[in-house]
């Protein structure tokens, strides 16, 4: 049986996401995003194509790094405005099925006990259809917004993240039996408190000492989602990882990461079944080669060089204003994504310039976008599948929302056709559609928080 592509929309609740600038196109309705029919809408064409879900971005601070002010962004609706993505995703659940929801949310400024309880809310009003992306932040501005001076240390960010994933797996898996809910409404008694117990949790980071809110919801944990490739990023992925999101380089050099994580995944006694990559893709698609290039050059009239220079900025922690066209760039260490600085030394070298950067850029991010015929990307997308062991893809949006509606009219059909798509949706929560069992296997670190063991 050919390998099966999975595919997730991936956007932000805001008019600027990846590609800045589009927001402008005439054609695009990205402003409309304070509109719930917008989304609503959007929901119901996922669903229509087979999308397995849409992975909502989101940052909690401003980009200010480029010239050292968040002017740049605010003019360019660089990911600014935000709305908290949570608040959107029961109503796109309330008009579909089956289409899961990844939303991103930051750790380092989410009090533990508060987040497993609006997971697990979230998991029970979807029906079982939510993941989480987590996620240790990368702004300064995040920072500064709840009260630091700055970003914990990039690794120590992830030491903090080991504790509170252990935390919240203890509040989610080990507090409350599935026995618990009776609702015996004859003799009074909804739940059996002999089936619920106080989590004590004391570490370095945290302290909690309460049961959880939330009665089990359908998958418990929701399917857990994360987007970090640095050499410590990958180590947290190996171990609490289902989805793992990887940004676009050369085939050989994500087939290596894919090839990696699964490999530290299995040294944990983990399945390799068990972790999915993605990979993130632009795509511009035409009836013809012709007519994707046509729509390729149109959609570069919008481009925003000073809002792709300002969001870069930000995600590689480089203030690139300070820098003339030509001038080498010297990058350092960066707390901001470390991963993506890598990338960019790889590809333009240690020393690059923002001339380099910008020709990079060609539709306002860098990620180059696929350009080409449905038959064509088709078999990109087959291709980068069969050749690096990636499950799937994470689609930016460009012009919405036609850059969706062109995926679900023309190239969903020719996966289909090509049997590496499906032609419907299996039964069950996100993580059965994904994976096929409904909660984390008992092979997952979060396993050994289950029943009374939690509560230690």
């Amino acid at each position: 049986m050919a390998r099966q592509i999975h595919l997730n929309a991936f956007d932000m609740f805001c008019p600027g996401h990846i590609q800045q600038g589009l927001w402008a196109h005439p054609r695009d309705q990205s402003y409309r995003f304070n509109d719930l029919q917008y989304w609503t809408d959007y929901a119901l064409k996922l669903e229509q194509g087979l999308f397995d879900g849409v992975f909502f971005a989101d940052v909690v601070g401003v980009y200010d790094v480029y010239g050292g002010s968040p002017n740049a962004a605010v003019r360019g609706a660089v990911q600014i405005p935000a709305n908290d993505p949570t608040i959107v995703i029961p109503a796109m659940a309330a008009v579909t099925k089956n289409l899961g929801f990844g939303v991103t949310c930051n750790l380092t400024y989410e009090q533990p006990f508060l987040f497993a309880r609006r997971m697990s809310t979230l998991d029970h009003l979807t029906g079982g259809r939510i993941g989480w992306n987590i996620v240790t932040g990368y702004l300064d501005s995040a920072a500064r917004a709840i009260g630091l001076q700055g970003q914990i240390a990039h690794d120590d960010r992830y030491d903090l993240a080991d504790e509170y994933m252990s935390l919240v797996y203890k509040l989610w898996e080990g507090s409350w039996d599935d026995e618990a809910i009776i609702v015996d409404k004859d003799n009074a008694v909804f739940a059996d408190p002999s089936k619920v117990r106080v989590i004590h949790h004391e570490g370095p980071q945290y302290k909690v000492d309460a049961m959880h809110l939330c009665s089990p919801s359908p998958q418990r944990t929701p399917v857990l989602y994360q987007a970090g490739s640095s050499a410590r990023g990958r180590e947290f992925a190996a171990t609490h990882a289902e989805c793992v999101f990887v940004n676009g380089q050369k085939k050989e050099d994500v087939k290596g990461i894919t090839t990696d994580i699964k490999a530290r995944a299995e040294a944990k006694g983990r399945s390799t079944e068990d972790v999915k990559v993605f990979l993130g893709a632009t795509l511009i698609i035409g009836k013809t080669a012709t007519e994707a290039r046509e729509k390729f050059e149109e959609y570069r009239r919008y481009v925003n060089s000073e809002a792709a220079l300002a969001h870069a900025a930000a995600s590689l922690g480089i203030d690139f204003a300070k820098y003339d066209l030509d001038e080498p760039i010297e990058t350092g260490k960066s707390q901001a994504i470390v991963s993506n600085v890598e990338i960019m030394n790889k590809t333009a070298g240690p020393k690059w310039t923002r001339r380099k950067l910008l020709e990079q850029m060609v539709l306002g991010s860098r990620q180059a976008p696929w350009v080409g015929s449905a038959e064509e990307i088709s078999d990109m997308l087959i291709g980068w599948s069969e050749e690096t062991g990636i499950a799937g893809f994470n689609l930016s949006r460009t012009v919405t929302p036609e850059s969706i509606d062109d995926v679900v009219t023309y190239l969903v059909p020719l996966l289909q056709e090509k049997g590496v798509y499906k032609t419907s949706y299996a039964e069950g929560t996100y993580r059965e559609k994904l994976f096929g069992h409904p909660r984390l296997p008992a092979t997952h670190a979060a396993a050994k928080y289950r029943g009374g063991a939690a509560a230690k």
